[in-house]
């Protein structure tokens, strides 16, 4: 019995291991051909002192000398910097890249932090913050800023308040009128779904009338329904991933990058992030009468299969916002992540939009 219970154990540990496997939590560096770090590249973690408490970021560049790009990913709570690890972008190749982890989540988690407090002013409050901060470190007088999905809100609003520290805002997967957008994603994959002859998955969307009521649409909008129909589908994060579970939970859980600690926070940060008042106002919010115009050129990055954030609503926008430059670029195989689905197409796209030739 007890040799039992050992090998037992021991074949525990090592899918333990497997799934959930060791790492100091250290960014990978730039390497040459001979193994040895690139000259004046960077990648590490950083914080930045805040008013009460500390917002985690990740910075990369193969060379410090590049244009400041700040991204404010998806979410809250999946750090940016997992779909980077998953699916290679090329913009630390273009630019000097700062992954923010948002406060309450990821790097930027804390046992501490009251959800309530977690509203769109903190929120745009550290991403100015965090931008002067770049600016400082870098000697940059602006920089770049890049909003993603969720993101998307963040970065607009603080473009809209404070333009002059930015070059360029620069839109991946926009969130314009996310109701309307939620309406049309509801539409479309319930129709898949009859097409398919699927009833169960269509009885599910018809047991969940999300025109209904708010209360209808907040919990059809955080579910699981949700979230399977884009992937099964692929109109979710990817063109080509089939789930969430597989997709994102499992490579968070194997990505080194982060200590054991640091990957359970993810998703600490993850399951209280659904109480922020920020995420609700998101969710809400309509670009289309709260920013109609802005002061500094903007870039529309969008993926022909994105339901998460309609294609035809980021459309839309593209064409009514009034800005001193404006571009939409269509990414014709992708869904929601169009930089890190098609990292070809985006090198070429952001080499125009930093006007090299």
């Amino acid at each position: 019995m007890i040799i039992g219970f050992s090998v037992f154990a021991a074949v525990l540990l090592l899918l333990i291991l497997i799934v959930f496997p060791p790492g100091k939590g250290i960014i990978p560096q730039f390497c040459n051909e001979n193994g040895e770090n690139i000259e004046n590249s960077i990648a590490e973690k950083c914080y930045l002192e805040v008013e009460d408490g500390n917002l985690g970021m990740i910075i990369m560049a193969k060379d410090i000398s590049n244009p400041v790009l700040l991204v404010c990913g998806g979410g809250p709570g999946i750090p940016e910097y997992l779909m980077e690890y998953m699916y290679p972008s090329v913009l630390a190749d273009k630019f000097v890249v700062c992954y923010l982890e948002y406060r309450g989540t990821g790097l930027s988690y804390s046992s501490d932090i009251k959800a309530e407090e977690m509203t769109t002013e903190k929120y745009i409050s550290d991403v100015v913050a965090v931008s002067k901060y770049l600016s400082e470190r870098f000697g940059e007088e602006k920089i770049y800023i890049m909003g993603h999905s969720f993101g998307t809100y963040i970065a607009i609003k603080a473009v809209q308040r404070y333009p002059d520290y930015y070059h360029a805002y620069i839109a991946m997967a926009q969130i314009c009128n996310q109701t309307e957008s939620e309406y049309m994603a509801y539409d479309y994959m319930k129709a898949q779904y009859e097409q398919l002859g699927n009833t169960k998955m269509v009885e599910k969307f018809e047991n969940c009338p999300i025109r209904e009521s708010d209360e209808m649409y907040a919990k059809y909008f955080s579910s699981s329904l949700r979230d399977t129909a884009m992937h099964e589908l692929g109109v979710g994060t990817t063109r080509d991933m089939d789930s969430v579970i597989t997709g994102i939970f499992f490579p968070s859980l194997r990505c080194k990058a982060y200590t054991w600690q640091e990957r359970i926070n993810i998703w600490r940060g993850k399951g209280v992030s659904t109480q922020f008042p920020v995420v609700k106002d998101s969710t809400h919010f309509n670009a289309f009468s709260e920013v109609p115009f802005l002061q500094i050129p903007v870039y529309f990055l969008a993926g022909k299969y994105d339901y998460t954030c309609s294609f035809d609503l980021q459309y839309e926008y593209y064409e009514q916002i009034d800005a001193p430059i404006k571009e939409f670029y269509v990414f014709h195989n992708s869904a929601h992540s169009p930089i890190f689905e098609e990292p070809e197409a985006a090198s070429k796209l952001v080499e125009e939009i930093l006007g090299v030739e």
